[in-house]
Formats: structure tokens, C-alpha cells, sequence
């Protein structure tokens, strides 16, 4: 006996159904794969750069490349002699401005207090004798002896050598009450400003001489004995840190899987070691996929920025600059 034959539409059906099923595999299969993916990224270590502060000639290196330093080690020597004259000048402007409020605090010597009392008496005498002469001419006036000019000269001169003395009075109180306050103030204000600009130039010369901020390896030494760096180019570049991380980049598909504190299984090219690690941070922001990141459907997406800090103790013998590779850890 044969089987009746099977209706056109349920045998269209039914193939709709197999290639449904079959279509919801495969994507089930690329989501596992994409998900299963390796994060791809390079190893690297944090970096300090110690900059010029000065426009000067380097004199002395004291370190090489690849070299481990502790924090406060000698890197490097530039020349101060330029350093050394302008602090010279500070200083002098610093003793300049301190004598000067010593000056006003010590208020008016002797001498110039005899001198101004020599001069308080001179003017007194001549106003005596101006006076005794406008009295004369003023008598003589009374009795038409002399010409009204000789009387208006005469008080002129008495009258001038009033003022003398109101003048040299003065003069001498001035003497007397010492220094005013505010000149005091003023002095010390600019003893001050000297002083801050002396020790300026004492930070700028000790600074001359570039110590490593924090303990790390030396990873370049741009310039060399004798060369001259501008203001601010970067002297001695250091990699400092207890451990390396490695700077991944994570599909906008997977971020949400994401969180800091994940652990990971690393592979470093170059060695068959497996490293672990843990998520340190994530950018916020996405930015396009890097060059060495271009495989399959990511090349076409945007990603996010990831550092994962490796906890191996013999992680820090690691090189920067490594491609790795990075999964979730199961």
C-alpha cells in the first residue's frame, strides 16, 4: 500500500518550519559565537612623563633606559648657571627690601635731627631780624622817610621768614614722631614679594635637577647629553604601577554584560602562560573599533574602551605595547 501524498500547502509548511528552526540555530549559534568572542586589545602600563621646566642644557643623565628607580631617584641634570645668577639678583632684592624696613623702623637718626633743629634755629633768627627790619622801615613810613616800596619789601621778608620756620617746625616734628605706619606696611608688603619671588626661583633651580615622582622603569629617554629641550617637552617618560592592564575594546553588543570587578582569562602573545585579570574601568562614551580590532561583524560597529588591571603576581615582569586577548572567566 502507499501512503497518501501529502498536500502541497502542509509540505510548504513544513519546510517553512525547518528553515525557521533552522535560521533561529544559526543565530543562536553567531550570538554564542560573537558572545564567546576574545576581547582584543594590547598591554599596557601607566605612564608619567617628567617635563622641562626650563629651556636648558642637559648636563648629566643618571639613569638608562629600562632601568627601575625608586621615587626621589636623580634622572637627570640640567644646567642652572642662568638659574644660579637670576637667584643672585633675588637675593640681593630680598636684603634691599629687608634693610629698607629695618630703615623705616629704626625712624630718623641723630644727625638728621641736629640738622633740623640747626635749621629751625637759622629760620627763627631771620625771622627776629625781619621783623626788627619791618619795624624800622614801618617807623620811618610813618614819618615819610622812605618810599611805600621799602615797607612792602621789608613785610615780605618777615612774612617769608615766618613760613621758614612754620616750615622747618614741621620738619622737625616729622623727625620727631618717627615713621608713619603705613609706610611700614608698605615696606614690609615689598619685603614679602621679595622673598616669594627668591623662593620661586629656588623651587625653579632645585627642579633643575628632574627626580622620579614615583617608583617605575625608565621607558624613554628622548633627549640626550648636551641637547637643549624647550619649556614643557617631556624629558624621562616613566612606567610606573604595581601591574600592567590590558586596554581592550568591548562590542556595543556586549557592554551591558559588562561591570567592574569581572574576572578575566588573558592570553599574551608570546607566551602560553594564561593570566588573569579584572575589570578596572569601561568607557562611557563608544568610539569606532581600532585597526587590530577589525574582525568580522565588529569591524562595523562601535565599541567601548575597557582596562583590565592582570593580578598575576609575575605580571609585572610583562612588556608594554603586547597584543592580547581577553574572555570573561568561567
Amino acid at each position: 500500500m502507499h501512503a497518501p501524498d501529502t498536500p502541497a500547502p502542509a509540505r510548504r509548511a513544513s519546510a517553512a518550519a525547518v528553515l525557521a528552526i533552522a535560521g533561529i540555530a544559526l543565530l543562536s549559534a553567531c550570538h554564542q559565537d560573537q558572545a564567546d568572542a576574545p576581547l582584543l586589545g594590547t598591554l599596557e602600563w601607566d605612564r608619567i612623563g617628567v617635563p622641562a621646566e626650563a629651556s636648558e642644557p642637559i648636563l648629566r643623565i643618571a639613569v638608562h633606559e629600562g632601568q627601575a628607580v625608586k621615587q626621589g631617584d636623580l634622572l637627570l641634570v640640567l644646567d642652572d648657571r642662568r638659574m644660579q645668577a637670576r637667584l643672585a639678583q633675588a637675593d640681593a632684592a630680598v636684603s634691599q627690601a629687608r634693610a629698607r624696613v629695618a630703615e623705616l623702623i629704626q625712624g630718623s637718626r641723630v644727625e638728621q635731627l641736629d640738622a633740623s633743629r640747626a635749621a629751625l634755629a637759622s629760620a627763627q633768627a631771620s625771622q627776629v631780624e625781619s621783623a626788627k627790619q619791618y619795624a624800622r622801615q614801618a617807623d620811618l613810613a610813618a614819618k615819610q622817610l622812605v618810599a611805600r616800596a621799602s615797607l612792602d619789601a621789608a613785610r615780605a621778608t618777615r612774612d617769608r621768614a615766618t613760613a621758614q620756620v612754620a616750615a622747618a617746625q614741621a620738619q622737625l616734628r616729622e623727625l620727631t614722631h618717627g615713621t608713619r605706619p603705613e609706610q611700614v606696611a608698605q615696606a614690609e608688603a615689598a619685603l614679602a614679594s621679595a622673598q616669594a619671588a627668591q623662593q620661586a626661583l629656588a623651587l625653579d633651580r632645585a627642579r633643575l635637577q628632574l627626580h622620579a615622582p614615583r617608583a617605575g622603569r625608565i621607558d624613554a629617554l628622548p633627549f640626550k647629553q648636551g641637547d637643549q629641550p624647550p619649556v614643557g617637552a617631556t624629558l624621562v617618560s616613566l612606567l610606573v604601577g604595581d601591574a600592567p592592564y590590558a586596554r581592550v575594546y568591548v562590542p556595543e553588543s556586549r557592554r551591558v554584560g559588562l561591570h567592574e570587578g569581572q574576572r578575566f582569562d588573558l592570553h599574551v602573545q608570546g607566551s602560553t602562560a594564561l593570566r588573569h585579570a579584572s575589570l578596572r574601568s569601561i568607557a562611557r562614551e563608544p568610539a569606532f573599533t581600532p585597526y587590530y580590532a577589525l574582525t568580522g561583524d565588529d569591524a562595523s560597529r562601535l565599541v567601548y574602551r575597557a582596562e583590565l588591571v592582570l593580578t598575576d603576581a609575575d605580571a609585572a615582569s610583562l612588556p608594554a605595547g603586547v597584543p592580547v586577548q581577553a574572555q570573561v572567566a568561567r
